[in-house]
């Protein structure tokens, strides 16, 4: 099994229940399990266009392979009806693998870590929230112009 962590994403339709829904789906997963995940957070869009993202992070245990896992987080951006007219569209669900154990590669389909993991506020908060350990003060020093709000627990 491997520690994997999974960004997620959307600013199209009901973005919050969306991002629930599909925390739910990754722990749904073949031979992967859910360890933990962050608040959501709001956040403006970077590189983008569109509403305010609703943005989470997902730490998973897993026995799928880099691609495998990433191939399984495809076809869930689909189950949720993400299409992909131009580059950075406003999306119903976009779920980026940030980390997946101590791999590191960069091919056509899969860089890892993530490349741009540092540069996104909408990353490292919520990635710091459920793993301090990954995240160094001063990447977070380095996105702390980016606008971005944790929002209260809906359960509270």
């Amino acid at each position: 099994m491997t520690l994997a962590y999974v960004a997620l994403g959307a600013n199209l339709g009901n973005a919050a229940r969306q991002v629930q829904e599909a925390i739910g789906w990754l722990g749904e997963l073949p031979q992967t399990r859910r360890l933990a995940q962050s608040s959501l957070y709001r956040s403006a869009p970077v590189g983008a266009q569109g509403p305010d993202f609703i943005n989470a992070v997902v730490a998973l245990d897993t026995a799928l392979a880099p691609l495998e896992l990433l191939h399984a987080l495809q076809a869930l951006e689909q189950r949720a009806g993400r299409e992909r007219p131009y580059p950075n569209a406003p999306r119903t669900l976009d779920l980026d693998l940030l980390m997946h154990g101590q791999t590191e590669c960069r091919s056509e389909t899969l860089t890892l870590p993530h490349p741009r993991l540092r540069q996104r506020a909408f990353v490292l908060r919520p990635l710091h929230e459920i793993a301090p350990q990954l995240v160094d003060a001063r990447w977070l020093d380095a996105v702390r112009d980016q606008a971005i709000e944790r929002l209260a627990d809906p359960a509270a």
